[in-house]
């Protein structure tokens, strides 16, 4: 029979529990912060620097995803940290398991993985009871399906820019590729080898998307900075946390990403571009 107390991960790796539910954990991703915090207040003792939601979290902050402060996390004595295999370095992980800190690493590239990820960290891995606002966000997101049911792109094609200096854009296989994707939008570069390309603007501006998606992170593009870039191009500027964010978020995410974004599109329609989200 297997031991309870050591469960895998979305890796398959196994995470060596005490025989209590984890009482101290600290978070590297903003997204998992706020799931934890909404779900069970108190569990948490430290966060990142970009760890915003909620807003009067107060926990130790570790630093950032990608330069974490692993012996001040280890001070903290955590019963467990929680990570996500893209936000977060293996070198500063490999480091926190070798000073005896359990891990437990998400891995989220789709809304279903997402769905069931936060019920395995935050059921089998905090031990705690299934938050409400959990069914909330698929309830949320039933309209547009999820796995085979989920429906075929139909709207306008649509390039999503991360970053400028270098130009970066979504590629394939990503969560927020995955949600827009649901909403209707057809990306220009779901089919790129790389997820996360970088494209020189004169490429992406050849590419004749019929809309250009900017979010206000990873890089903050707002009306000032993104759209001008595209000047014969429809824009709509949405909120980064309701597209990259995978926890409480998902609640509003649809309705918050459809108004930005205006879909359907008609001829000539600038959409929510005059506004950031």
């Amino acid at each position: 029979m297997a031991d309870p107390t050591t469960p895998r991960d979305d890796l398959d790796l196994p995470v060596r529990l005490g025989p209590r539910p984890p009482r101290r954990v600290v978070s590297l991703v903003p997204s998992l912060t706020e799931a934890v915090a909404a779900t069970a207040p108190g569990l948490l003792v430290g966060a990142t620097d970009w760890c915003t939601h909620p807003a009067d979290l107060a926990v130790a902050r570790i630093g950032g995803t990608k330069n974490p402060d692993v012996p001040g996390i280890v001070a903290l004595g955590p019963d467990l940290v929680i990570a996500n295999d893209e936000e977060n370095r293996r070198a500063d992980l490999d480091a926190l398991r070798a000073a005896g800190v359990p891990v437990w690493v998400t891995d989220i590239r789709t809304l279903d993985d997402a769905f069931r990820s936060l019920d395995q960290l935050l059921t089998t891995a905090c031990r705690l009871p299934r938050p409400a606002w959990l069914d909330e966000a698929e309830t949320a997101w039933a309209p547009v399906g999820t796995g085979r049911a989920a429906r075929e792109p139909d709207g306008p094609s649509a390039m999503v820019p991360i970053w400028r200096r270098p130009w970066m854009v979504l590629g394939r296989d990503t969560f927020a590729g995955d949600l827009l994707r649901r909403l209707g939008l057809r990306l220009v570069h779901a089919d790129h080898p790389e997820r996360y390309p970088a494209i020189p603007l004169p490429e992406l501006l050849a590419r004749r998307a019929e809309l250009v998606v900017l979010p206000d992170e990873p890089y903050r593009f707002t009306a000032d900075d993104g759209p001008e870039a595209f000047p014969n191009t429809p824009v709509a500027l949405v909120s980064g946390r309701h597209l990259t964010w995978y926890g409480p978020s998902l609640v509003t995410a649809p309705a918050v990403l459809r108004e930005a974004i205006g879909h359907p599109f008609g001829p000539g329609r600038t959409g929510a571009s005059e506004r950031p989200g």
